[in-house]
């Protein structure tokens, strides 16, 4: 299967469309698909999870494989169920069959080594290689030591939601010549959402929660917006301007604020032209820089970014964990922490480890030590009322708790640099 992904990725270098893509869904590539998917996984409308799936392996994926040949291979709808959000609402996430998840792990593979490299250096959301981080340094680098003075914060309304499917196939279609590949991905498309007992039609956008989503998404983003900015937009202005996307979270960084006004109704005539517009209360032009008239600040994947300045008194940006995102992280600590009243101590503070080093590897860039730090105390403090409130025998005194909570529980520090770092900028 390594081999077979290094072919197409060889493929696509050299060729302009690919052909010959649904035979490499076979038994082989199905069966690594089955071996990467997660046991207790949430399970579709079929009900069908791995341990089950697995009782009559050969059987089944062969059985698959048939229908495939055939074209009887019809995807299921994706069972909708709902996250909650930090305002209050609540997320819509897709969650499909097991079959289907197998069959789309397979293609989205496919797709990944058929665009890998095609995708240009602004796209870093759901790439190999790639983090949110350095898109952090690519700010960082562009505020602190190129000529930007306007930051416009743009915001793509529902886009998972409203992106149009037959853009998406003209898009596929350009780059991929196997119809009967290009033909299951419409069905996928088409499949539909069961929300309780209740069918709805899926003829926009790709469910959330599909394994072929992220890719789908890069796709459609690049042609919409990458190639948009790369081989047209950036040419005619005359200031400096960079941009970088992450998913469908993107950020454009000017000069002159005249030209991010005008690029700001550009960039709303083109998304209307793919189906998509710009979420007006979240899309805003900032002055932001060494030269800001104001003290704004913007948030960008998870981070608020803010002018400031050294302890020497030269200018900085600042980075630190957005409150929304901390207002909701300290509401999962609270309700997950009721749930612990009966659980042992030791794997409760296991749970908590793990769960604050995720924490930590993510937030805790160069100057952002506090805010990591405080949620780490916050942590520590809640847990120790947890576990006052589920003793029968008498208050658990503060030291006891802190050779426990220390015994268990590494303390923060920063893991990201995101200062010394020379990334390319778009």
């Amino acid at each position: 299967m390594e081999h077979e992904q290094k072919t197409i990725r060889y493929q696509s270098k050299t060729h302009e469309k690919l052909t010959s893509l649904i035979n490499r869904v076979n038994i082989e590539s199905l069966k690594m698909a089955h071996k990467k998917q997660k046991p207790g996984k949430a399970v579709g409308i079929d009900g069908e999870s791995k341990v089950g799936y697995s009782t009559n392996l050969e059987q089944n994926l062969n059985n698959l494989i048939e229908r495939m040949k055939r074209f009887q291979y019809i995807p299921k709808p994706v069972r909708r169920t709902y996250i909650p959000k930090a305002n209050g609402s609540k997320r819509p996430l897709g969650i499909p069959s097991y079959e289907d998840r197998l069959v789309q792990s397979v293609m989205a593979d496919i797709l990944n080594e058929i665009y890998e490299p095609r995708f240009l250096e602004c796209s870093y959301g759901f790439r190999p290689e790639r983090s949110a981080h350095d898109v952090v340094r690519i700010i960082n680098e562009a505020v602190m030591h190129k000529k930007v003075n306007y930051v416009l914060e743009a915001d793509i309304k529902g886009f998972f939601d409203n992106l149009d499917q037959n853009w998406l196939m003209k898009f596929l279609e350009h780059d991929i010549a196997d119809k009967n590949f290009l033909r299951y991905i419409g069905r996928f498309l088409k499949a539909g959402v069961m929300e309780g007992t209740e069918l709805q039609d899926s003829d926009r956008g790709t469910p959330q929660g599909g394994l072929i989503s992220p890719v789908l998404a890069n796709v459609y983003l690049h042609y919409v917006l990458d190639q948009w900015y790369e081989l047209g937009l950036k040419k005619h202005l005359r200031g400096e301007v960079y941009y970088v996307r992450y998913a469908d979270d993107f950020l454009l960084m000017f000069q002159y604020e005249n030209e991010a006004r005008m690029v700001m109704e550009l960039l709303r005539k083109r998304l209307s032209k793919f189906g998509l517009e710009l979420a007006e209360d979240k899309t805003r032009i900032l002055s932001f820089g060494k030269y800001a008239r104001s003290k704004e600040e913007f948030d960008f994947l998870g981070f608020t970014f803010f002018n400031t300045k050294s302890h020497r008194g030269w200018y900085r940006i600042g980075v630190r964990t957005s409150k929304k995102k901390l207002k909701a992280k300290r509401l999962v600590v609270k309700a997950w922490l009721r749930t612990r009243l009966t659980s042992p101590i030791a794997d409760t503070m296991r749970l908590i480890n793990a769960c604050l080093i995720g924490h930590a590897n993510y937030y805790c860039v160069n100057g952002n030590f506090k805010a990591v730090q405080n949620f780490w105390l916050y942590v520590r403090e809640s847990t120790y009322n947890m576990l006052n409130r589920r003793d029968q025998k008498g208050r658990l005194r503060w030291e006891q708790f802190n050779r426990i909570w220390d015994f268990y529980v590494q303390k923060p520090r920063i893991t990201v640099d995101i200062w010394h770092y020379e990334p390319k900028l778009i």
